[in-house]
């Protein structure tokens, strides 16, 4: 039996901490090459404060995404590939905008890096410095909070991070270091604040199968992230039938809507759902280089539904676990700056070719 069939593993942040090595075969299979493996684990037992804070942070992120266009714009950064401060419909997702979506990027860790100006300017997507929405009403504590819930998510990645540190050949871990110490000492840490814009309404005329509407991931194209690890939190669904009332948290408005994985070696995707309560974490493309694929970044994507008679949207929080630009991540000697360069080429180099056609 494959470990999809039962849904995603999952391991207690308790035991991650007082002893990693004992999970050698929880991380195998939820995060190996083996067939069925879905690249995604979730660790329970977190902090008190976790869920609370997800709440919070993911109604402000409500809160912004539905303010004006020309507030939000303000707080867009261009010049860092929008990599930091506000994007939407900028990133290139299979050969189109993505518009479903809108997203706030900033280091939770890091406000303004302490490096050289080459660096800065040589990688802005990473080193140019958090924005932040000062002086918006309703948004004071939008920075604090992205900031405190960054920080759990953080420390249960750098346990997690231990754990997978036998999975690194020995000749590539001397000369990059640890995988928790690629993270913890790095600069180049991001997080994505993702509020999901509800989809139009559908013809009602036009029948799709399950199928067709699990495919549909207009939402957020197939991809693999690029970090080491992607720590995720469980999205939550919010209602605001009209501009006046409050956002109310509902369900998942249909069985198809969520985060989408295809198993190792499989065609079919399987949906994954992860608990209020929890974090997951998947695996990066960084990761797979480092520990020559023993534990590899699977395709993923998030599908939207057709089905829902109201507005509703998608909040969820993603923060990219990574090494520094100047640190070497493959056998090769490919560092984790030239990495990323290619992986953002591929999201964003047709822009320019589309923006020509139009």
């Amino acid at each position: 039996m494959t470990a999809h069939l039962n849904g995603p593993i999952s391991v207690s942040l308790n035991a991650l901490k007082s002893s990693p090595k004992s999970l050698h075969d929880d991380i195998v299979a939820a995060l190996g090459s083996d067939s069925g493996c879905l690249g995604i684990i979730v660790v329970k037992d977190l902090p008190t404060e976790f869920t609370q804070l997800r709440e919070k942070l993911f109604r402000l992120s409500h809160r912004f995404a539905n303010l004006p266009d020309t507030v939000k714009e303000d707080l867009a950064r261009p010049e860092t590939s929008y990599c930091f401060g506000w994007s939407h419909g900028k990133e290139i997702m299979n050969g189109r905008p993505d518009t479903q979506k809108g997203s706030y990027y900033a280091n939770p860790l890091i406000d303004h890096p302490d490096l050289s100006d080459d660096l800065r300017r040589d990688h802005p997507e990473y080193y140019a410095g958090n924005v932040w929405p000062k002086g918006i009403e309703g948004l004071e504590e939008f920075e604090e909070t992205f900031k405190a819930l960054g920080k759990i998510i953080f420390e249960v990645g750098i346990a997690l991070a231990t754990a997978c540190e036998t999975f690194v050949s020995p000749a590539l871990s001397s000369r990059s270091g640890s995988i928790a110490s690629l993270i913890s000492r790095s600069k180049c840490n991001k997080a994505r604040l993702l509020h999901y814009y509800p989809e139009p309404a559908s013809n009602p005329n036009q029948s799709k199968t399950f199928v067709e509407t699990v495919r549909n991931d207009a939402l957020c194209g197939t991809h693999l992230d690029h970090s080491l690890l992607t720590g995720l939190c469980s999205a939550m669904y919010l209602s605001q039938p009209s501009p006046e009332s409050q956002p109310q948290i509902v369900s998942s408005p249909s069985d198809s809507t969520g985060l989408w994985i295809y198993p190792r070696n499989s065609k079919d995707p399987v949906k994954v759902s992860i608990p209020e309560n929890c974090l997951a974490f998947q695996t990066g493309e960084a990761l797979s280089l480092l520990t020559s694929n023993k534990l590899a970044a699977t395709p993923h994507f998030v599908s939207g539904s057709t089905q829902s008679k109201e507005p509703i949207s998608r909040e969820t929080f993603a923060f990219f676990l990574q090494p520094d630009v100047d640190d070497i991540i493959g056998p090769d000697g490919e560092t984790f700056g030239q990495f990323t360069k290619r992986v953002l080429g591929r999201h964003y180099a047709e822009r320019a070719i589309l923006e020509a056609e139009d």
